[in-house]
């Protein structure tokens, strides 16, 4: 917990000079310390996007980083103190309970950062695709040797600035800085409503009642947590600034959509603010569009050039606009493949089963897949169902209509593509808020169900759960738990206990797990690591096996193709 609290000192350091710097540059007037922390965070990523295309984000650009934070602060040092002064001082304006919680909630999350990761998908590339950043920065082809490395995500790129792997190898929570930036945003405006009795100010400011949920996210860098906090952001300021139309908060909505674009391409819905927010306030906003359009330009060269490198496709997962100009790309076959299955996952079905089932039994068998995905399912749908009449009843506004539909879009995107419930627990969340805030006014009850719902997080945090009830997958059947031998450093990066063989196939020598590991682990193995069981399963099935472009890792992979007798 120490280390990490200290390096989150940092980090708000960094965040707000970057931010502040960002702010100068285009004239935001932003004057919230959330939303000049998150500019900074944005800073970082686009400038650790820049740094990776060439090399890897170490050492070096930590000394960059750091001359650049010393620029800044040396410059506009009593600008930059005021930040701190307002922030300070707002929190000093809030109920006493408001400022108990935040002083509680900020120390659970830490406490949940240093403790074992919970989420599967840093065992199979989490952890992988941020040190291959760290050690080479982004490497041709390199989802030639493991599928998943395709799905590097900006939010990663974030974290492999913060991971500091030059100075300590387990910092790894940077979604739990994301999850209080979040909490002190919504908490803000919680009070903001005590005081001026605004619903959208209430349906953002109950979001910490949903860390009972947020904090399984929290212990690894899992790209869906920022998307969670950042939309509830963006839904606000689209709410209470959607007829007043100020080009400052327009240009917020949309760093922070193409941001979240650029963490996690599934939340593509979201694009659909910023334009529908253009489109009903061109005339005011068109003399100074150009910022905004920059930006997008700037987001989509960033997004293509990581994904042509990676991958060898500029939009990938999908083959839209690929012409197979380069030898390292993967072949046509394996992103067919990791695209069909990513859909029929979502699904739980067999490619077989799915081609066999009508469109009406499919939507039923995801209503009733299992314990937890059904339930999520099933309240997406009964959100759908019942939102307008909340919406009509009680806060019948443009903009909230606009909101719905959109809801009704991703739905929709997700049914086609990959229909996973944590692709869309943003909008759950703010419509079912939005519901409980049609029928729950009283200032005190609202205080206690945030002390209630701390309390639970805590029983989770220290207390041995079985999670059984929700779920049959062993890997989370387990709470992740806190311990005292946490305190001061954290758990590391991995919850598995593994042993990895030196193995070779054609050039690569390679480390793999076990063979009690599932088939997409990677955990936390010395580059280059990768399952033998999946490039077995590869080589076997579709007759391609990852080979190295050079005896240097930083050149790269390609999928060489053999003979169905090699």
């Amino acid at each position: 917990m120490l280390l990490i609290t200290l390096s989150w000192l940092y980090i708000i350091f960094t965040t707000i000079n970057l931010g502040f710097g960002l702010d100068k540059i285009i004239d935001l007037k932003n004057k919230n310390f959330v939303i000049t922390s998150i500019l900074g965070l944005f800073s970082v990523t686009v400038l650790g996007s820049f740094w990776a295309i060439f090399g890897r984000i170490n050492i070096e650009f930590h000394l960059v980083l750091l001359v650049v934070n010393i620029i800044i602060v040396l410059k506009f040092k009593q600008q930059i103190l005021a930040i701190y002064k307002s922030f300070f001082n707002q929190f000093k304006q809030l109920s006493a309970g408001l400022q108990l919680y935040l002083y509680l909630i900020s120390i659970l999350i830490i406490a949940q950062c240093a403790a074992i990761p919970f989420i599967i998908d840093n065992e199979s590339y989490y952890i992988q695709t941020i040190k291959w950043i760290n050690e080479y920065g982004f490497v041709k082809g390199l989802a030639n040797l493991h599928i998943f490395f395709g799905q590097t995500s900006g939010w990663h790129i974030t974290q492999s600035v913060f991971s500091f792997s030059f100075l300590y190898k387990n910092f790894n929570d940077l979604s739990g800085f994301c999850l209080l930036l979040g909490n002190i945003f919504t908490v803000f405006k919680l009070n903001t409503y005590f005081e001026n009795e605004n619903k959208s100010y209430l349906i953002v400011g109950l979001l910490p009642l949903s860390n009972v949920l947020l904090f399984q996210f929290i212990s690894a860098p899992s790209p869906d947590l920022p998307v969670y906090v950042f939309s509830f952001i963006i839904f606000f300021y689209f709410i209470e600034h959607f007829k007043k139309a100020p080009f400052e908060k327009f240009n917020i909505i949309v760093i922070l959509s193409l941001f979240v674009l650029y963490i996690k391409p599934t939340a593509i819905a979201l694009l659909v603010l910023p334009l529908l927010f253009l489109v009903q306030n061109f005339k005011i906003l068109k003399p100074k569009l150009f910022p905004s359009f920059v930006f997008g330009l700037l987001i989509l060269a960033l997004f293509v050039t990581k994904n042509l490198i990676i991958t060898g496709y500029p939009f990938y997962p999908t083959q839209l606009f690929s012409y197979r100009m380069y030898d390292f790309g993967v072949p046509e076959k394996l992103v067919s493949f990791y695209f069909d299955e990513t859909k029929l996952y979502g699904f739980f079905l067999t490619k077989a089963e799915f081609h066999s089932m009508s469109y009406f039994q499919i939507f039923i068998k995801w209503l009733t897949i299992n314990k937890l995905n059904s339930l999520f399912n099933v309240i997406s749908v009964l959100l759908v169902v019942i939102s307008p009449y909340f919406i009509y009843k009680f806060y019948n506004k443009k903009a909230f209509w606009y909101l719905y539909f959109i809801m009704v879009f991703q739905l929709g995107v997700l049914l086609i593509t990959s229909p996973q419930f944590r692709f869309f627990i943003h909008f759950i969340l703010f419509f079912g808020f939005f519901v409980m805030a049609c029928l729950i006014k009283n200032k005190r009850f609202i205080t206690l169900l945030l002390f209630g719902s701390s309390f639970l997080v805590m029983v989770l945090l220290f207390f041995p759960i079985k999670f059984s009830l929700l779920t049959k997958n062993k890997l989370i059947i387990d709470n992740s738990r806190f311990t005292a031998n946490e305190v001061i450093f954290p758990y590391q990066n991995s919850k598995l206990k593994t042993t990895f063989y030196k193995m070779k196939i054609g050039n690569l020598n390679y480390n793999s797990p076990d063979e009690n590991a599932y088939f997409w682990t990677n955990g936390d193995g010395k580059l280059p690591c990768v399952n033998s069981q999946q490039l077995d399963y590869f080589k076997k099935y579709f007759h391609y096996v990852p080979q190295m472009k050079s005896e240097n890792l930083k050149d790269g992979f390609y999928s060489k193709k053999i003979s169905s007798n090699d």
